[in-house]
C-alpha cells in the first residue's frame, strides 16, 4: 500500500500518518523529517540543503525529490510507505509520479483530509511545538504532562510564529489556490478519496484504513 496524506494546514496530516505507519506497518515518509536527517548526517544533499536553509531560502524541488528518491529505493518501502507533506503542488505530483514509475511503483490511495476553516484555526492557534525533538502538542487537544515541556525529550514547547488566525487564513487561501489542479490531478487518476478531518482522529483513522483495504485487498491491519 503506498498511499500519500493531503490537507490543509492543520487537517491532522502528520498524526494521521504516523497512526497509519503503526497500524499498516509501512514506514512514514516525511519531506521534513528526510531534510532534518540529511542535515543531520551531513549527507551530499543534507550539505546543499543546509547551504539554503542557512540563507533563509527554501530548499528546491530537486534537491527534495532527490532525497525521495533514495528513500524510495530503501528496502523497507518494497511493501509500501505513508507520504507525508509532499506533493504540495501539482508540478510535485507530477515529480513524484515520475520518481515511482522509477522504481516501478505507483500510488495506491490518496487521503484527502478536508477540515472546516474553524475547525483547523482552533487546532493551529493552539499547537505547540517541541524545540528539540520537533513533537507536536495541543494546549488543549494533546497538552503535554507538564505545562511547557516536551513529554518525549524535556525540551521547551514554542509556538511558531505562523500559528496565529491572521496568518492561518492567509495559509488557507494560498493553500486553496495550489491545492485545487492538485485535487483534479489525483481525481482524474481516480486516487483520490475525501474524508472528514473534523470527526475525531480515531474515526478518521478508520475510515481511511477501510478505503485502503477496499482498494489493496491483500492488506493487512
Amino acid at each position: 500500500m503506498r498511499m500519500v496524506l493531503l490537507g490543509p494546514p492543520g487537517a491532522g496530516k502528520g498524526t494521521q500518518a504516523i497512526r497509519l505507519a503503526e497500524r499498516l506497518k509501512l514506514p512514514h515518509i516525511s519531506t521534513g523529517d528526510l531534510l532534518r536527517e540529511n542535515v543531520k548526517n551531513n549527507t551530499d544533499l543534507g550539505k546543499e540543503a543546509k547551504g539554503y536553509m542557512e540563507k533563509g531560502l527554501l530548499v528546491p524541488d530537486e534537491l527534495v525529490a532527490k532525497m525521495l528518491a533514495m528513500r524510495f529505493r530503501q528496502p523497507d518501502t518494497k511493501k509500501g510507505f505513508i507520504l507525508d507533506g509532499y506533493p504540495r503542488n501539482l508540478a510535485q505530483a507530477q515529480t513524484l509520479d515520475d520518481l515511482l514509475n522509477g522504481v516501478k511503483m505507483a500510488l495506491d490511495l490518496v487521503a484527502y483530509l478536508d477540515s472546516s476553516e474553524a475547525v483547523i484555526i482552533q487546532r493551529l492557534s493552539g499547537r505547540r511545538v517541541c524545540s528539540g525533538c520537533g513533537a507536536n502538542f495541543h494546549v488543549k487537544n494533546m497538552p503535554p504532562k507538564a505545562e511547557g515541556i516536551c513529554d518525549n525529550c524535556g525540551a521547551n514547547l514554542y509556538q511558531r510564529s505562523d500559528d496565529n488566525e491572521e496568518t492561518v487564513m492567509v495559509r488557507l487561501q494560498v493553500y486553496q489556490k495550489e491545492a485545487a489542479s492538485l485535487i483534479k490531478y489525483y481525481q482524474d487518476q481516480c486516487r483520490l478519496a475525501r474524508f472528514n478531518a473534523d470527526l475525531d482522529p480515531g474515526i478518521v483513522l478508520n475510515q481511511i484504513i477501510e478505503s485502503a483495504k477496499a482498494r489493496n485487498d491483500s492488506l493487512k491491519v
